[in-house]
């Protein structure tokens, strides 16, 4: 089940305080310089290209140390903003941290967004410095506008990050206090949102995160495969594994073939996912024990409920070993721990990762608290949970109706600086007493465990007054194969009484096919997605049931973690 618990994980920086660090936490450098004294011969940065290649802590901080001493060459000094948009790679990596040991603040920016939006990212935190990658590398080096230096990603384009070095020079290096990171969050039009973060936030959000506990290892194989620049990869793997020792390996498509391939070849025992991610591998390994026919699919699944049954009640984990050939044919036999997060995961999805013997973990958190501020634990899970708030995290709900249910409001050392050069909006944000309002709504049990209904600004008012929560009835869908992605909505049934009915838009799965494996019929595809919501409307409450169907003939736009951007256009057939 896991590694015995015995002290605070970030009890061994008393170690170091005083000698290589003098505040509360450790700023980022900090802590990646404590972890290379460490664990200086471990591997730190790996990639297949497709030959693998990897640095250990020792190169790694070599080459960090170059970039930060180029940068100081340059004039960049403590403050600076400097921006960084690329794909998951060792180099990213390099930049993100070389920037932080030149003392100044990065800036990491979605690689998928057009040209045109990260330019106005750029110029909204002021930075004159950009690390690429090869893809938009000619762009700007044709159309730099307020940009001076411009580096390269990728060893064939322009000037290479691995190539750079500088003068010896006594570096001012930022503080526990200052900004670490400007993370702009998903709404890039208008006046852009820039979360700040500072090194303190990251570094206590970092260990105290493993304080749920969480036990990590310096043994441990970290799989990148979300966008790093996003607030969840950027902690929960990339920070948590340096300040650990581990091994990060970087992927760098959302293919599954690719995925399943780098898992088995890295020995990943660490996967973090979103919802969507985890669905596809989930609905893959229950397709293959369908085709066994309906006896042995049912044998599997009950003695998946059996072991289930004996993790939850006796703490022991059976599912590793009666279940090991499907773990390994599904690339998932390393992996120890997976962690779902940036977004709401179904609880039938939780359930039977754990029944397969898999210690599967659902945390919850937002870009504005560094991101993590609640981890459900290994040993006492619940599976409609996102679990108890990290030491640390005061959490309240504010004006809970009678389920309970209002908005999740917390302080802590990881809730955000504020918005970049946003008063106004950062002063909004926050309660009176300083709580961050996190415009989620929620409630918490008699054991502290907090359970997500659904965004505020989600939320639906029925006929009869009863506040419905999208997110949890899209959650009824996730196992069906069919499906490739629901968004569930509010829409205007009655215009003079402003009274809401729901709405249900769906996208079907391109594997949806007949049992002779033919494409579907539009009409055929409508009639079984009716068919499923006819189903799921008998498993809800009267005034939950979905009232209006919608098939769409394209996916709707998602964000670069997987999640439906809510406003999502009727493309219907």
């Amino acid at each position: 089940m896991g590694v015995p618990y015995t002290e605070k994980p970030w009890e061994f920086l008393k170690d170091y305080r005083g000698k290589d660090f003098t505040g509360e936490w450790p700023t980022l450098p900090e802590m990646f310089r404590i972890t290379v004294s460490r664990y200086p011969e471990r591997l730190c940065f790996t990639v297949f290209e497709p030959d693998r290649i990897s640095l250990n802590y020792t190169e790694s901080l070599m080459i960090i140390e170059a970039v930060a001493r180029w940068l100081h060459s340059k004039g960049i000094r403590r403050g600076d903003r400097v921006a960084l948009t690329g794909k998951n790679s060792p180099e990213w990596a390099v930049a993100y941290l070389g920037i932080l040991f030149a003392g100044a603040t990065v800036v990491p920016i979605d690689y998928q967004l057009k040209t045109e939006e990260i330019d106005l990212l750029i110029k909204t935190a002021g930075a004159q410095f950009l690390f690429v990658d090869e893809e938009k590398h000619e762009y700007y080096t044709q159309s730099p506008g307020e940009l001076t230096q411009i580096i390269s990603l990728k060893k064939s384009t322009g000037t290479y990050i691995y190539d750079l070095n500088g003068p010896e020079a006594k570096i001012e290096q930022a503080e526990e206090h200052d900004l670490a990171a400007i993370l702009f969050t998903s709404g890039t039009t208008g006046n852009p949102k820039g979360v700040m973060l500072t090194h303190r936030n990251f570094v206590s959000d970092c260990y105290l995160a493993q304080g749920t506990p969480l036990i990590i290892l310096y043994t441990d194989v970290f799989y990148a495969i979300l966008p790093i620049h996003h607030s969840y990869c950027m902690l929960a793997v990339f920070i948590e594994t340096i300040s650990v020792g581990a091994e990060l390996v970087f992927g760098k498509r959302m293919v599954t073939t690719q995925i399943l391939n780098e898992l088995r070849e890295g020995k990943v025992t660490m996967l973090l996912g979103v919802p969507m991610l985890f669905n596809k591998v989930l609905a893959g390994i229950v397709r293959g024990m369908k085709q066994k026919g309906p006896v042995v699919y049912g044998l599997m699944s009950f003695l998946m409920g059996i072991s289930g049954c004996i993790k939850k009640v006796f703490k022991v984990n059976p599912g590793k070993k009666m279940f090991g050939f499907i773990l390994k044919k599904a690339s998932l036999s390393t992996i120890r721990i997976c962690i779902c997060g940036g977004g709401p995961l179904a609880p039938s999805i939780f359930k039977k990762y754990n029944q397969l013997g898999i210690d599967f973990v659902q945390g919850y958190g937002l870009t504005e608290t560094s991101p993590i501020i609640t981890i459900n634990p290994v040993e006492q899970y619940k599976e409609t949970s996102v679990g108890r708030p990290c030491p640390g995290v005061d959490m309240k709900i504010s004006n809970p109706d009678e389920r309970g249910v209002g908005e999740v409001i917390v302080k802590g050392p990881m809730v955000m600086k504020g918005y970049y050069n946003l008063p106004k909006e950062t002063a909004e944000t926050f309660t009176a007493d300083g709580y961050l309002k996190t415009g989620d709504l929620g409630y918490m049990d008699k054991d502290n465990y907090l359970y997500l209904t659904g965004r505020a600004k989600n939320m639906i008012v029925t006929e009869g007054g009863k506040n419905v929560y999208p997110e949890e009835i899209e959650n009824e869908f996730q196992l069906f194969f069919e499906i490739e992605q629901i968004l569930v909505r509010g829409f205007l049934s009655d215009a003079k009484t402003k009274v809401e009915g729901i709405e249900a838009l769906f996208y079907p799965s391109p594997e949806f096919k007949d049992e002779n494996g033919n494409d579907l019929s539009k009409e055929q595809m409508k009639t079984r997605i009716e068919n499923i919501v006819a189903e799921v409307n008998q498993r809800l409450q009267p005034y939950q049931r979905i009232g209006r169907t919608v098939i769409l003939d394209r996916p709707m736009e998602m964000t670069t973690t997987k999640k439906i951007k809510r406003q999502a256009e009727d493309t219907a057939f």
